[in-house]
């Protein structure tokens, strides 16, 4: 696929779901944008690392990378991501129950962070890493909610031409670890743990997910881990 000139914005957590749709959006465009979220998440210094490493890996930029802070989510709390007095809570596998890392509303305001931007330098697409595999636990990764926000997008922009790509969206964590490696993105820079930011925590839901995913690819996972459950 040609790459194209007009810019895309990519919303890079840091994560691995992020770093491979970074991966994706770097194949297809010539012209891409990061933009980083810091919201007082227990593993921000960590997270806010993994971009700039990730970044750098793809020649991003400083006039083409932005980070910004909306701390107000831990002003908000309500998440074992931003509430100090809510611990993290181990992978229940209950799918059903939506887990106490859930950030109220949060991929709301990260991706109208997005959009206004992409305003500002004219980029008509945004890339977001949601995948619906966790759409069970977090409803701002259900493929509706994103049905939803490009209509408000549409409706609340002045050209109303913006759309949120979500490129890993129907993929499983396994296809993702697959895809990963199909594009040689750094997964050593990538970090998912909700707890720790020097090991791993290997027991939240993230990790458990993203250790389930390179099991179930027959690869290893380079990043550094605490503990690994057997699953």
């Amino acid at each position: 696929m040609n790459a194209t000139v007009s810019p895309v914005i990519v919303l890079v957590s840091g994560g691995m779901d992020s770093l491979v749709t970074a991966a994706i959006a770097c194949k297809n465009h010539s012209n891409v944008y990061f933009l980083h979220l810091n919201y007082g998440q227990n593993t921000e210094q960590k997270e806010l690392g993994s971009f700039h490493q990730i970044a750098d890996h793809y020649g991003i930029g400083n006039d083409q990378r932005k980070v910004i802070d909306i701390s107000f989510l831990k002003q908000i709390g309500g998440s074992s991501l931003t509430d100090d007095s809510i611990d993290v809570q181990a992978y229940s596998g209950d799918s059903h129950q939506i887990p106490n890392s859930y950030v109220p509303f949060r991929n709301t305001h990260i991706i109208a962070m997005a959009v206004s931007w992409a305003e500002v330098i004219g980029a008509l697409k945004i890339y977001i890493g949601a995948v619906s595999e966790d759409s069970s636990g977090y409803p701002d990764c259900r493929p509706s909610y994103y049905k939803a926000m490009n209509n408000l997008i549409k409706e609340g922009t002045k050209e109303g031409n913006i759309e949120i790509i979500t490129p890993v969206l129907y993929l499983k964590k396994k296809e993702i670890v697959k895809k990963a490696i199909e594009l040689k993105a750094p997964l050593a820079m990538s970090w998912s743990c909700y707890k720790n930011e020097d090991k791993a925590c290997g027991v939240c839901d993230s990790c458990v997910l993203r250790l389930n995913g390179f099991k179930a690819a027959n690869i290893e996972d380079p990043i550094e881990y605490a503990i690994k459950i057997k699953t």
